[in-house]
């Protein structure tokens, strides 16, 4: 199995997963929170023609993550797997008129309930997010196990369950709390969203839960999700690397803009 980042944070996310087993290839797309064209070209840019996805995997309704789903699946004729709440919050973007002219595109799923896709199985896993039926996902190809875990306001012991025994780890890294905090720009009530239970998950939240995880098996770590306002690369690293006893550049980052390319597992 190998992943890629078309970008990450508030400005658009999108993550490539690729697996072979028995001469067959799976893709998918978790989230696509990028216009049509941007998406294309992102994905063109990691080698990949948005035709090749077997499927797109939503985790929730909010744009970031979901504005360029339902174009990019009826141009391509993807389906897009999402859950009941995230459909029907699904009202921008073509989300209504999708799910009705493109019913056989739109495939649900139930939080918590594995399926497959290919030659992958898919864990979608419930978690705390202002959202209406929010998930992240566990992708399982046999072999190594890869766990993409962003927006999310707290870790819950359902989510260190579920997220331990992993090869490789997509993990959030939104904000530093002291940087959110003095942030004038920002508004109380927003600063409040950010950072509480059903928000995101600061640096040390994510250090926190990372610790609590069983990382016996895991090799690779990369921070996602990360604020161009109330964050930096080095302070994600940093935060990680201590969690696990490891120097920061053992760590990866997801760029907005860039991403990240390939990795293998």
């Amino acid at each position: 199995m190998r992943f890629a980042s078309l970008g990450s944070g508030s400005d658009g996310n999108a993550l490539l997963i690729e697996s072979q087993e028995g001469g067959r290839t799976t893709r998918v797309l978790i989230d696509c929170g990028f216009s049509l064209k941007e998406a294309n070209r992102r994905l063109l840019s990691a080698g990949i023609e948005p035709k090749q996805l077997d499927a797109i995997l939503v985790t929730h309704e909010h744009s970031d993550h979901v504005a360029g789903v339902f174009r990019l699946s009826s141009a391509h004729r993807v389906p897009a797997w999402l859950t009941h709440g995230t459909a029907s919050a699904s009202v921008g973007d073509r989300g209504a008129a999708f799910a009705e002219a493109e019913s056989e595109l739109q495939k649900s799923i139930i939080p918590d309930q594995a399926f497959e896709v290919g030659g992958l199985r898919i864990h979608p896993v419930s978690v705390p997010h202002d959202a209406r039926e929010p998930v992240q996902y566990v992708v399982d190809d046999g072999r190594v196990k890869l766990g993409v875990l962003t927006d999310l306001g707290h870790g819950t012991e359902h989510v260190r369950r579920a997220y331990s025994g992993l090869d490789a780890l997509v993990l959030e890294c939104n904000h530093d709390s002291q940087m959110l905090a003095s942030n004038a720009r920002y508004p109380e009530v927003l600063k409040r969203r950010i950072s509480g239970p059903w928000g995101h998950l600061a640096n040390q939240a994510a250090a926190e839960l990372l610790a609590s995880l069983d990382s016996s098996r895991l090799r690779i770590v990369v921070a996602a999700h990360l604020s161009r306002n109330n964050n930096s690369p080095e302070l994600a690293r940093q935060a990680l690397a201590e969690a696990l006893h490891t120097e920061p550049n053992a760590i990866g980052v997801a760029d907005q803009d860039e991403g990240f390319h390939w990795v293998e597992v």
